[in-house]
């Protein structure tokens, strides 16, 4: 059974961390610059990776990642690491 909470969401245009403490990532969209777009969400900063994905090299290409049933769980703050992506927005609960 899934859990019913409110999911926000916050918008980065560079790595580090979130700031909300512990959280469900239910989603990111990010929007790629030129190179090779590749994102990693760690559980804390230093802390194990618990989503890398890595996105089409098209600059000024939109990607949106939906995360099934409860998401995935950080302990910790979770901590964004990316390279070559204008924009990152996280849906978080």
């Amino acid at each position: 059974m899934s859990h019913s909470s409110d999911v926000q969401a916050k918008s980065f245009t560079d790595g580090g961390a979130v700031g909300v403490g512990r959280a469900r990532i239910r989603g990111v969209h990010v929007l790629c610059a030129s190179g090779n777009p590749h994102l990693q969400i760690t559980d804390g900063s230093g802390g194990a990776v618990i989503l890398d994905v890595k996105f089409s090299t098209s600059s000024a290409t939109s990607h949106t990642l939906f995360i099934p049933e409860d998401g995935i769980l950080s302990v910790n703050d979770p901590f964004l690491v990316e390279t070559d992506i204008a924009q990152i927005t996280v849906f978080y609960a």
